[in-house]
């Protein structure tokens, strides 16, 4: 039945997509699995949709209208889809193709009952669930009314949700084009939706299967609570049976009506346990065939399963490559790194290149598989110890899974230790704080050579180069002095915390005792923007010209600021700061992602707040106040100390670890700076060669590098080719990744295991997190995702997902911090202590169940906050 308006559904498979839409070639495909049935039917090709289409030619007009419409203009959209709606419905289906339509019907029997269902080109891809976008009629009877629902499919494909879908995810509507699927009604016993993962937890040794009695429909549209069974490893290991009070059911005319069930098979299962999981082993045939995990439409007619749809589960994390079949268990990088968005290949593959440890990677995230660490009992006490102290939720996944006694085998006590405890009841040996001094001039030295040597380097050249500025990157990084001095500050910390609040009974001590702590690189940077603020404040004209900004591209914004009167200084003002800071930038771990100094009119918002915001000589100021508040806590404490038994002694060790936590816990941030001072000459090296190939027409752009990794960009260096189409893939698959959200810990099985805080010390209805910076503060939340749409008001609390070192200009403006993402020893975590805001971090949602602009109390010292308003 191949023609050019009409397909039998046998016919039809994934490859098809653009002749019968999505629906229609996953049902072809499933028809051609052995075992799996689907009801007979065919499909109206998108040929025959354009022929429709090409039949009303304002029709186009209207696309044109409805393309410059903003996707929140809910009243424009739904008005002009309407339109187009009654448009298409009201197009006479040319007789050549009614008569296509007809001769089909007469093979399959004209007068049985047919569901007619809308199968558009762009949904059920593996990349972007479509479900309900389109319609669906059930048990439609006779070719007149066929026809009328093939119109109203054809239609469907400009729905108010369709419509608003395709505006925010950047489809242009005339790329997308609607088949119709027609096929046999079957009238079920029992229906239902089978999972083939978890759509919950995301694990895909366990499917879920929901079940009614009658047509799907109740399910789908939520009329009836289904029967759930969750099965495992072939057996059912869970079932919830619901009281099914309702069923859709079909009329004998056509169409569908509700109808009560009867009292006595209310409490019955729709399905016993041995069709369950007959229906399950199905499944596992059809995810085997499409090769990823299944959200599938099934009904049962006499015995047998008939299988009416299945699209691919797409919001399941995906799970890295192991490259074996044992259990395995991944943390969270981007977690660690205050950075969760996801990275493009260069920046994952860099970072891997760069990394102290073996990283996985998945989604777009990384990831370490700290398998090996658990299973061996001298390091999985250190390795828990660590991840409890930087972020509780992520120790206690781990502790969940470890509890699952089978899932990682314990290996004999002989692995290789961990870090000791971190807080022991001595005191962290003592460091000498001139090795700070020492290993600042050591990376100093190293960042100098590298600029220097790599000048000369071009093609294949530069990336053996390349890989040898890696090893000297991580020969820096694991250089024990380095460590120890990471560590100092930090065991000096935790001591302070641990027995200041034993000995006193007071929380978080050393968040007082770190205040303006001297060389931090990261709080500098946010005071060192003050100090710009302060030489733009007496120039109106520079002003002026700074809030008209986004109109001025970002390399010829420096030379036109000279122009203005005051502009020189400005500029000067500018230029050195962006030589220091300019290589960071908000989500500065991913290479690819725009560095001030490629793009430093990012800073211009926060330069105009502080403008606004602050007095002259703030910077100082602040610093001060800092170092005084510190000053007086210290003294405070070693005078209560030594009224207590042992007093002396515990001053004596107190006042060495005062010591050492303000020599060390500044150079904390340091390490990080050297990394993006790297990476920035890095980037500048491998963009001037992205240049040449796009020269050499090779890429269509420069930043299209981004979409390769360094070894594929090594190779088309070398060849000057780059494989067809590869490029728009990755660019697909990478606006893909924005929708999942990146688990803390995750399973070979898939299982995104979500930790939990455990407390019940909060008030109700407070939000948890990990206090991470003392004090208790009450102000207007701004919920802000885009550090370049930050418009901040003396006294703001700011709450968004993470905030990686390049947030921190934000910091001095606001009065608190509240964050999704972060550990203690985070970069928002540290510059919060430093700056002596009030913080919490660790809040799962913050930015969905804080809403902008509500009063909220964010109790620092505690870990949690109380919305107000």
């Amino acid at each position: 039945m191949t023609g050019q308006y009409v397909w039998d559904l046998q016919e039809a498979d994934e490859t098809q997509i653009a002749v019968v839409g999505g629906k229609g070639a996953h049902l072809g495909g499933l028809s051609r699995i052995e075992g799996v049935s689907v009801p007979d039917g065919f499909c109206v090709t998108t040929e025959a949709f354009r022929r429709i289409m090409a039949g009303a030619p304002s029709i186009d007009d209207r696309l044109d209208e409805l393309s410059r419409l903003n996707p929140d203009d809910r009243e424009a959209i739904r008005t002009l889809s309407a339109e187009i709606r009654r448009t298409i419905e009201g197009i006479a289906i040319p007789d050549d193709l009614a008569a296509a339509i007809t001769e089909a019907l007469e093979q399959l029997g004209e007068e049985a009952a047919y569901a007619v269902r809308s199968s558009a080109t762009a949904e059920d891809l593996p990349t972007a669930s479509f479900a309900g976008q389109q319609d669906t009629y059930l048990n439609v009877v006779g070719p007149t009314a066929i026809l009328q629902h093939i119109s109203r499919c054809w239609a469907s494909l400009f729905t108010e949700r369709a419509v608003t879908y395709r505006q925010r995810n950047g489809i242009d509507h005339r790329t997308v084009h609607m088949a119709v699927v027609v096929q046999r009604m079957v009238f079920p016993h029992a229906a239902g939706i089978l999972f083939t993962a978890d759509p919950v937890t995301g694990n895909r040794k366990v499917a879920t299967v929901d079940a009614g009695f009658g047509l799907g429909e109740a399910l789908v549209s939520g009329l009836v609570n289904p029967d759930v069974f969750t099965v495992r490893h072939g057996e059912v290991v869970a079932k919830a049976i619901a009281a099914k009070q309702r069923a859709v059911e079909a009329l004998p005319t056509g169409g569908t009506q509700e109808v009560a069930i009867d009292s006595q098979r209310q409490e019955q299962p729709a399905l016993t346990d041995a069709q369950v999981v007959r229906l399950v082993r199905l499944g596992r045939r059809i995810e085997a065939h499409f090769g990823r995990p299944q959200d599938i439409e099934w009904c049962l007619v006499d015995e047998g399963f008939q299988i009416v749809q299945s699209r691919p589960i797409t919001t399941l994390f995906p799970i890295p490559e192991a490259g074996d079949q044992e259990n395995h268990i991944y943390v969270s990088v981007g977690h660690q790194q205050m950075m969760t968005d996801p990275m493009k290949p260069l920046g994952l593959s860099m970072w891997q290149l760069t990394a102290m440890v073996p990283m996985h990677e998945a989604g777009g995230r990384l990831f370490v598989d700290v398998t090996g660490r658990l299973a061996s009992p001298a390091s999985r006490a250190g390795l828990l110890d660590l991840m409890g102290r930087g972020d509780p939720l992520v120790r206690d996944a781990l502790e969940t899974v470890l509890d699952r006694e089978d899932f990682i085998p314990s290996l004999p006590d002989t692995g290789p230790g961990g870090p000791p405890p971190a807080a022991g009841a001595s005191a962290p040996a003592e460091a000498d704080p001139a090795i700070v001094t020492e290993l600042i001039e050591r990376s100093q030295v190293s960042i100098a050579a590298l600029e220097r040597d790599i000048r000369t380097k071009t093609g294949p050249a530069l990336f053996d180069f390349l890989r040898g500025a890696f090893e000297e990157h991580k020969r820096v990084l694991s250089d024990p002095p380095n460590l120890q001095a990471i560590m100092a500050g930090m065991e000096a910390t935790w001591w302070l915390n641990d027995r200041l609040e034993e000995w006193l009974g007071e929380k978080n001590v050393a968040d007082t005792l770190t205040l303006s702590a001297p060389g931090n690189i990261t709080s500098e940077m946010g005071l060192a923007l003050l100090d710009v603020a302060d030489v733009i404040r007496p120039h109106p004209e520079v002003v002026a010209f700074l809030r008209g900004v986004e109109y001025v591209e970002d390399n010829a914004f420096l030379d036109e600021l000279a122009k203005l009167s005051g502009g020189t200084e400005a500029r000067d003002a500018i230029e050195s700061y962006l030589d220091r800071y300019g290589m960071r930038c908000v989500g500065e771990i991913d290479i690819t992602r725009p560095r001030w100094r490629e793009r430093p009119t990012t800073l211009v918002p926060v330069i105009l707040d502080n403008v606004r915001i602050f007095e002259p000589g703030a910077a100082e100021r602040r610093f001060e106040q800092g170092r005084q508040k510190a000053q007086q806590k210290e003294q405070d404490v070693l005078s209560r100390l030594r009224a207590l038994p042992d007093g002396d002694q515990k001053a004596d060790e107190a006042k060495r670890m005062i010591d050492q936590v303000r020599a060390f816990i500044g150079y904390r941030e340091y390490p990080k700076y050297g990394i993006v001072s790297r990476y920035l000459i890095y980037k500048q090296a491998l963009m001037a060669e992205a240049e040449r190939l796009v020269q050499a027409g090779v890429l269509p752009e420069q930043e299209d590098i981004f979409y390769l990794t360094f070894q594929e960009l090594h190779d088309v260096v070398r060849s000057h080719q780059v494989a067809d189409r590869l490029i728009e893939q990755r660019k697909d698959t990478f606006r893909s990744y924005h929708a999942l959200t990146p688990p803390r810990v995750l399973t070979s099985d898939g299982e995104a295991v979500t930790g939990a805080y455990r407390r019940d010390d909060v008030p109700a209805g407070a939000l948890i997190g990990l206090p991470v910076s003392a004090g208790t503060i009450e102000g207007r939340a701004r919920v802000i995702l885009d550090m370049a749409e930050a418009d901040l008001e003396a006294g703001d609390i700011l709450v968004t997902t993470f905030t990686d070192p390049s947030w921190s200009p934000l910091f001095v403006g606001i009065s608190g911090l509240v964050t999704e993402v972060g550990g203690l020893m985070t970069h928002g975590a540290v510059i919060a202590r430093e700056y002596g805001l009030p913080a919490v971090v660790g809040v799962e949602q913050a930015t969905r169940l804080i809403r902008d602009g509500q009063r909220i109390r964010v109790h620092g010292t505690d870990g949690y906050i109380e919305i107000l308003s």
